[in-house]
């Protein structure tokens, strides 16, 4: 590679940038000096954008980025600028939608030729190289020749994607709490259970975390069989098929099948954070060894292989290994029968691995059977084997850039599988990850996203900010540590001045930004939920721990405008659909008072109750669930409160849990 000229993106910090910086394409970044020469020479952009683990980015590149004569058309006719979109998501969430307005599908590489004016003209996403010659001359040629055309066109187009997702929906405010509503939202999720693979009747299959913790809360106010049934289904197919690492532990993005058996490979942080959440509410409701272990290897494998030294967490690995998709996971017979020697026969039946090969003559690791207790540590010692052997393999790429949002989102899962096994080893890790975002992507009074060798990149999205506050908010929940509260309340503030808009309630995605086309508000849950529903969640918590009714009538506000919504597309608005579910059962208040309040939290937390809040001090504190709350007892106290009125205080968590629990029958028998 030193005897390739570089580019521009050379000096980039970002890991996908930096792929791309030998490329015979005279690509740019996306700045200042991009959009100027566009202006100036009259040529219009040649927009790409992907991510370092996207396997058929990896594609592209090699067919027509690495070709001289693609190359060459490309720096004649336009200006190239790539665009990584976890750095950027606010310049992908536009053109992503563009490419779909424009009759396409959504999906990464994204490729849109804009007007200098970064107006969108054309776009698609993969195109194979003969294809792609073909598109560049043809684009070029129409633009030059029909320019007063295609800028109209343009306009038209950047006209339509200045509104926010709000302006597709009907918002119709309506404040009723009502358990049919709730209903409705799982009827309308349950007609798409795939009953004979878990998850719902698609393929690919996302895990989709969102859905389940919702599922996972209806089951339990409804003490719902089955949505109880599937939700551990789903879970359990889940764990068993191909998608999880049976021999690492961690999650890959997707399943190309029905069955979770054929993973895509590549491991996001997003995911195996939110996953971890899930498995510790499957642990907590079940107390099944299963759940737990998984939550042991997913530690396993983010200690390994995605911790920076500072407690940072990495964001991906690629999909792709010497070029070929899941080479580094998968197993020929002959090196499974070698490792595992005399019981080749015992432990193929296990993974499922067959002499031809159970995909494309290799073999993915699936979990055929349960373990029987005897064979349990002779399976966990051939484990060990096969990802010693498999580390001797050449790596996939690793996404070492370090982002905020999805830190948070990991910290969030390991603070749940802290309060789910009451292990420290979850909290330690989450502290330290906590700690790092304060100190290394919080500078000057705003949150960074990125960070990466030393240096913050780019600006904090509402993404970050939701994110952070519900995983800090949390964070001071599993300690009582002040300044994890105090930190929350400070990022609520800055996202307020940064990203709310008054005129509707919500907040937008990104700041106010001149090289934007449009300034988008993110309503729809994805495999992240969306920004604004983050956002609500934590103000909802903030403000019933806090005593504070302007953020909990936020949070209102934004729930009850997208009641309509919420009933016809639950599966993409789950996370509004958790929050109207705790708007209609309330929310238990916890105060913990006491020498003992340390041990009694541990304690409160480790059975399943979503719907509270819980503060803690050994003496006086200004939070307001803890004042006046002073014990002269010898005993320390649990005080089990709604809206600021509490029940007699209780010595024993038990009794502190049926409280909670009591609070939820008194409201079922009025609905």
């Amino acid at each position: 590679m030193t005897n390739k000229k570089a580019n521009r993106l050379i000096k980039s910090n970002s890991p996908y940038l930096l792929q791309h910086a030998y490329n015979p394409v005279e690509w740019f970044p996306w700045d200042k000096e991009a959009h100027k020469i566009s202006k100036e020479t009259g040529k219009p952009i040649l927009l790409s954008i992907g991510y370092s683990s996207c396997h058929w980015c990896h594609v592209m590149e090699r067919e027509s980025f690495e070709n001289e004569t693609i190359a060459r058309a490309m720096n004649e006719k336009f200006i190239c600028i790539k665009v990584d979109r976890e750095e950027r998501p606010d310049i992908d969430q536009i053109y992503m939608e563009a490419v779909q307005a424009m009759g396409g599908h959504g999906g990464w590489p994204l490729t849109i030729f804009l007007t200098p004016e970064l107006k969108p003209i054309y776009g698609g996403t993969y195109f194979p190289p003969e294809n792609f010659l073909v598109l560049l001359e043809k684009v070029s040629s129409v633009y030059a020749n029909n320019k007063a055309e295609m800028d109209s066109s343009a306009n038209q187009i950047a006209t339509a994607l200045t509104g926010s997702e709000l302006d597709k929906f009907r918002l119709r405010y309506n404040d009723e709490v009502s358990t049919l509503k709730l209903q409705k939202m799982y009827q309308n999720l349950s007609s798409k259970f795939d009953k004979e693979f878990g998850g719902m009747s698609r393929a690919p299959k996302f895990p989709m975390p969102g859905t389940w913790k919702f599922l996972s809360h209806f089951a339990f106010i409804f003490k719902n069989n089955e949505a109880l049934h599937h939700f551990f289904f789903t879970l359990d197919k889940i764990s068993d098929g191909g998608i999880y690492d049976q021999a690492g532990g961690g999650f890959a993005r997707y399943s190309t099948d029905r069955k979770w058996h054929v993973p895509h490979f590549e491991k996001m942080l997003y995911d195996n954070g939110q996953l971890m959440s899930l498995y510790a509410i499957a642990y907590s409701l079940s107390q099944i060894d299963r759940y737990k272990e998984i939550l042991y290897e997913t530690l396993a494998w983010l200690s390994r292989e995605m911790t920076h030294g500072s407690g940072g967490f990495y964001s991906a690995l690629d999909a792709d290994s010497e070029g070929v998709e899941g080479k580094f996971y998968v197993w020929k017979w002959e090196e499974f029968e070698r490792i595992a020697n005399k019981n080749t026969n015992k432990f193929a039946a296990f993974f499922g691995v067959i002499p031809e090969g159970n995909w494309e003559g290799t073999n993915i690791l699936l979990r055929n059977q349960g373990v029987p207790k005897e064979d349990q540590e002779e399976i966990e010692e051939f484990k060990s084997r096969l990802l010693k052997e498999r580390n001797k393999r050449i790596r996939p790429g690793l996404d070492d850039k370090i982002l905020a949002g999805w830190n948070a989102l990991m910290s969030s899962g390991l603070l749940d599988a802290y309060d789910a096994t009451g292990d420290e080893v979850f909290l330690q890790h989450a502290v330290k990850n906590g700690t790092f975002l304060m100190n290394e992507l919080f500078i000057d009074g705003k949150l960074f996203r990125s960070w990466k060798d030393g240096k913050p990149g780019t600006a904090g999205f509402l993404e970050d900010y939701s994110c952070a506050i519900e995983m800090y908010l949390k964070l001071y929940q599993s300690t009582f540590t002040r300044k994890w509260l105090d930190f929350a309340l400070q990022l609520v503030k800055i996202a307020y001045e940064k990203f709310y808009d008054p005129a509707d309630g919500f907040f937008y995605f990104s700041e106010q930004s001149s090289d934007l086309i449009a300034r988008k508000k993110e309503i729809l849950d994805n495999v992240i939920p969306a920004s604004n529903s983050i956002m609500a969640n934590a103000l909802f918590k903030l403000g019933a721990l806090m005593g504070d009714g302007k953020y909990i009538a936020l949070a209102k506000k934004m729930t009850f405008s997208l009641i309509d919504l919420m009933e016809s597309e639950t599966e993409y608005t789950s996370n509004w659909a958790l929050l109207y579910s705790y708007l209609v059962y309330p929310t238990s208040e916890v105060a913990l008072v006491g020498k003992d309040f340390e041990k009694l939290g541990k304690a409160v937390r480790k059975e399943y109750f979503p719907n509270k809040v819980i503060a803690g001090t050994k003496a006086k504190s200004q939070i307001p669930l803890l004042a006046n709350r002073e014990t002269s007892s010898k005993n320390s106290m649990i005080y089990v409160c709604q809206n600021h009125a509490c029940q007699l205080p209780v010595t024993n968590p038990d009794e502190a849990l049926e409280q909670m629990k009591d609070n939820l029958k008194i409201i079922k028998s009025h609905s």
